[in-house]
Formats: C-alpha cells, structure tokens, sequence
C-alpha cells in the first residue's frame, strides 16, 4: 500500500470511483470488489466491501480486507477497523486502542472529534463528552457532540453545555452585534429539546428567538420552519411564511401542506406567491416540481414556462428534467417545447438532455447528432459511447471505448462491461491508480528569475 496513491485516490475520487464500485456490488461482485481492494490497492472498493461484509455479518472477512490498509498506517482504515470490531460486538478495548490519541490533553480538535464518535459507538457516551468539552468553543464540534448523543439519555447534560452559548448568541444580536463562534447553537439546543420530549418548549424558546430577530444564521429560521412543520404548527408557520421571511420559509408550508394532504391548498400558496412576488423563479421552481411528483407534467411545464426564456432558465428546468431522466418521452416533450430556448452559457444544457431523450428512445443517430459532438470540451467518442450505452446498446459503446483506448474510454469501459455481466474483464479493462495518475496533466513550472522572483504572475 502507497500511502501517496491512497491520499490520491480520495482527494480525486480516482481509482475505482465510489460510483463504479456501487455498481460493482449492486450487481452482486461483493467477492471480487474485496479481491481487488487488497491485490490493487484500491481505497473504495475496501470501504465498499467491508460496509457489505458488516451488513452481512461477515465481520472476519471485512477485517481482513481492511488489515493491509491498516498495517500501511492509513488512518481511515484504522477507523474503519474500529468501527467493524465494535459493529461485530466484541474486542471493544482493542477498537478503542486502535484510534485513541497518543496524548489525550494535546490532541487537536479534529482528532477528538473522531475518538469520541468511536467511544460513542461503544457505549461509552460520557467519556466522548468529557472529551468534547474543552473543544466546544468550535462550531462544528458543537454539532458533533449533538450528534453523538442522540438517543443515548444524555440530552439534559447536552442542553447544559449548549445553553450558555444559545444565550450568548441571543445576547449578542439583541445587541446589534455579530458573533460566528456558535451560530449554529440556539437550533442545536431546539433539536435536543425537541428529542427529549419538550417540543413545545423548543418550539417556544426559538419562537421568541425569530420574533426577536436574535439569531444569526438563515439555517436557524429554516430550524424553526422545519420545527413547526414537524409538529403541526401550520397556523404558526402559514404567519411565518406570509412576513418578511417568506423567501426562506413558503417552500416549507407548502411542503407541510402537501404532507398532510391539502395539495390544492399548498398549490395555491404558491400560485398566490407567484401572482404577488417578484421572487417568482424561485416559488416557480418549487410549485413544478411538486406538481410532476403529482403525475402533472403538463401542469408543471405551464408554471415553469414563463422562465424558460429567461437567461438563466436552467434553474427552472433542472428540477423538471432531473426526474424526467428515465422517463425519455416525457423529458424530450418537456425540452422541445417551444419556450424552451438555448442561451449563452447554457445551450449545453438543452443539447445534453435533447440527447440523453433520445438516446433513451433508442434514436441514436439523431442523438448523437444534437449532442455536438464537436465540442472543444468532450471526446466525441466517449460521448457517443455513452449515448449507445443509454439506448441499450453495449456492445456498440464497448466497441467505441476499446478503440479508444484512453485512460477515460477505459474507466467508461469498465462500467459498461459490468453492465454486460463481464465484471472480471472490467476490472482488469480498468486503468490502475498509477496508470491514471500517470495520465494526468502536469502543471506548467512557472519561470523564476535569478533571485528566485517569479518573473510573471503564476495566475
């Protein structure tokens, strides 16, 4: 194992791609993604094994397919250890010793953070809080220890530790002033209310909060939406969502509205907003994509339809065309409809998905056609490859790939050979770590004068 290659691997996603792996299992090569993991050194198909492996209650095998990447000292799989041998219920002390900072008092945050997410696995919930404690004055660990106590019967001694800071920020915007540290810490202190039974105290406590403006962050206004959806509270949020705060919170009355079975008043909402508001892509985008996830396609093009003139239209389009991806004939209706007008900067947009409807149709040539294959950015034989592949036609894109031969064609390859039921032959199509690192660009040096000044702006 390189610890170099590893490092790589996951800053890049390279090797075999999360993406490939899941494929990989999902068409059941369970043993053969674990083979591979060891023999090549390849960091997702070992985190990918050994979550199947632990499912199955295979935790021997899982445990050896991490053992190489531990013995190399790579951290992640010294955690991915730990938590196998405390999923199969035994050897606790040997999981906790395996990730336990060498000197507990000058180890950093992140590192207490990750310990303390073991202990709480373990059981050994106060420990994790105690080492948590004289890190709080970060944001995030906040969140983390919120985190790691849910469900374990610690939420008075959460709520100790989150109070003071809540109160803190309450303090400061009450003073006009802005405080980053605990942004995050009066909707922290409404969630752990909320799941230790008092959700009128929480919905209380953060009511008086909003109502006060005393808050900080626009994720703490979206907490209390969410808050008062969760419990009902649609009088409260419908007030919520007809004042100032009506961008960040309609979507969210609507959509509770909608789950408790009044669509037509939630569509009306909208539409109310829509005719009101110029704000209106924004409600427009929410009110098409509810109405196709009610089977109202046609409906759905008339809200967006005002927008897909717009220069930016692909907002209005994407939350259309994303659930229309394996329904080709609804998505090639939707994107030849004579609104819907390519703009400089997103012609792609509409050339893509003309293509990807087609190809679904089975009409390749034209397909390929609109795709522009003469695209400075794209290999017109990958994109044609991935076309075939898209209208069922493996053989066809296999044949495109192999004559390409590229680092590219051939991690492309290895998807459609999976799919063609030759999971062996992918694997060994597919390029290795240090093939695809060999592939990649190297940076241009950048020229330095004699006394070690760069002669030109590196930028």
């Amino acid at each position: 194992m390189d610890m170099d290659d590893l490092a790589w691997q996951v800053s890049n996603y390279r090797g075999l791609s999360p993406r490939r792996v899941r494929l990989l299992l999902e068409h059941g090569h369970l043993s053969l993604v674990a083979r591979v993991a060891v023999e090549r050194g390849e960091w997702f198909c070992a985190e990918g094994a050994v979550e199947e492996l632990c499912q199955a209650g295979d935790f021997g095998r899982a445990l050896s397919v991490m053992e190489p990447f531990v013995v190399a000292g790579w951290r992640a799989a010294l955690y991915a250890k730990a938590g196998t041998l405390l999923r199969a219920g035994r050897r606790t002390e040997e999981a906790l010793d395996l990730v336990r900072p060498e000197e507990a008092g000058r180890a950093s945050a992140t590192e207490c953070r990750d310990f303390a997410e073991v202990l709480g696995k373990a059981g050994r919930i106060d420990e994790a809080i105690e080492l948590l404690v004289p890190h709080l004055d970060k944001s995030w660990l906040l969140s983390n220890l919120v985190d790691i106590t849910d469900g374990q019967g610690r939420d008075e001694r959460v709520l100790e530790l989150i109070a003071p800071r809540a109160t803190l920020e309450r303090q400061v915007r009450s003073e006009g002033r802005w405080n980053y540290a605990h942004s995050n810490a009066q909707e922290l202190q409404a969630r752990v209310l909320e799941r230790a039974g008092r959700a009128d105290e929480a919905i209380r406590i953060l009511g008086q909060d909003i109502a006060g403006r005393r808050f900080l962050a626009q994720n703490t206004l979206i907490a209390y939406a969410e808050l008062l959806a969760r419990h009902g509270q649609l009088d409260e949020l419908r007030e919520l969502g007809g004042g100032r705060d009506a961008h960040t919170v309609l979507d969210i009355y609507a959509g509770a509205l909608r789950r408790h079975g009044r669509v037509e008043e939630a569509e009306a909402v909208m539409r109310d907003a829509i005719a009101a508001d110029d704000w209106a892509a924004g409600y427009r985008a929410w009110l098409s994509s509810m109405l196709l996830a009610e089977g109202r396609l046609d409906d759905a093009i008339v809200v967006a339809e005002p927008g897909f003139g717009w220069y930016d239209c692909s907002n209005l389009l994407a939350p259309l065309v994303h659930p229309l991806l394996d329904r080709p004939e609804e998505l090639l209706y939707l994107v030849e409809h004579p609104k819907v007008v390519p703009h400089h900067g997103h012609e792609e947009f509409q050339h893509w998905w003309r293509a990807w409807a087609l190809a679904g149709l089975g009409r390749v040539d034209e397909a390929i056609a609109v795709a522009g294959l003469d695209r400075p950015w794209t290999d017109p034989r990958i994109v044609k490859a991935d076309l075939l592949r898209r209208a069922g036609r493996l053989d066809a894109a296999a044949d495109e790939l192999r004559a390409l031969g590229t680092i590219k064609a051939r991690e492309e390859l290895c998807e459609v050979l999976v799919l063609q039921g030759r999971a062996e032959e992918a694997i060994a199509v597919h390029p290795t770590v240090a093939e695809q690192r060999a592939a990649e660009p190297k940076p241009e040096p950048v020229p330095l004068g004699e006394d070690g000044y760069f002669l030109e702006p590196p930028f």
